[in-house]
């Protein structure tokens, strides 16, 4: 029989690390040093909170499970420089955090994990760099390369401003409730800002229909112009591309030039 904190856990998306060796793993991958200030985004029980806190500057910890409050600040207490905030990491004024972290280090609740690292890249610019625990098929869509079939709108958005890899497979067994998915740790490293307003619109517009060829994608979607088939197949000839090229064909760069022809 499941409990009800069982089942509040998983509609959360939450799987809590109890295997501490899995934790070196996860602060030597981020590399991890006194003058860092991470955000750690899911706290939990505070397992990865309590480890991190002695070997950075500054802690900020965002937990939206106001039932782990009273585990999650005992777990920190030790520390004086870590800073709980009981709130949904999608809803919170993230570039309000001070000081402002400059390294995201986290179990990624599996719920929000892609939503929440595409905000992190946009909202904080002075993140450089990320460690983070996610499902395998999410860790995977972000890493894909141009032409593979999990490459998409978060492989594009996240490579557009960040160099991004799979670190390493995670068992199971280091998370209680024992998820049905497997884990990867996903690693990105910020190369450049995060795409514009206009850009991201242009990615999600282009892969808005999968079965459709790009220009015939962005031609179905709302405010890109009555001429923009046109627009659009002239552009990728220019870059190289046939006319009738599909969005998963193009590396991240090329949405870049692509919005930049359409723009002109």
């Amino acid at each position: 029989m499941v409990s009800a904190r069982s089942a509040r856990q998983r509609e959360l998306g939450q799987n809590f690390l109890i295997d501490r060796n899995i934790l070196g793993v996860i602060s030597r991958l981020a590399a991890v040093s006194p003058e860092d200030v991470v955000l750690e985004i899911g706290g939990g029980p505070g397992v990865l909170s309590a480890h991190l806190a002695p070997l950075v500057s500054h802690l900020h910890v965002v937990e939206v499970d106001h039932r782990l409050r009273d585990g999650l600040a005992a777990a920190v207490a030790p520390f004086d420089n870590v800073t709980l905030h009981f709130a949904d990491a999608l809803a919170v004024d993230l570039a309000a955090l001070a000081p402002p972290p400059n390294k995201v280090v986290a179990n990624l609740p599996y719920g929000i994990a892609a939503t929440i690292i595409l905000r992190t890249i946009e909202t904080l610019p002075g993140v450089t760099e990320w460690v983070v625990m996610v499902q395998r098929e999410v860790g995977e869509r972000f890493a894909a390369a141009p032409g593979r079939g999990a490459y998409g709108v978060p492989s594009v958005l996240a490579q557009l401003a960040c160099q991004v890899r799979v670190l390493r497979p995670v068992s199971r067994s280091v998370f209680r409730p024992v998820p049905n998915v497997d884990s990867v740790l996903l690693g990105l490293r910020r190369t450049g800002p995060g795409a514009e307003p206009e850009l991201r619109a242009l990615v999600h517009g282009a892969f808005a229909h999968r079965r459709k060829a790009l220009a015939g994608s962005l031609a179905l979607t709302q405010g890109f112009g009555p001429d923009v088939r046109t627009r659009t197949r002239a552009a990728l000839i220019v870059l190289g591309h046939p006319a009738d090229e599909r969005a998963e064909r193009l590396a991240p760069d090329e949405f870049r030039a692509l919005h930049a022809a359409l723009a002109s």
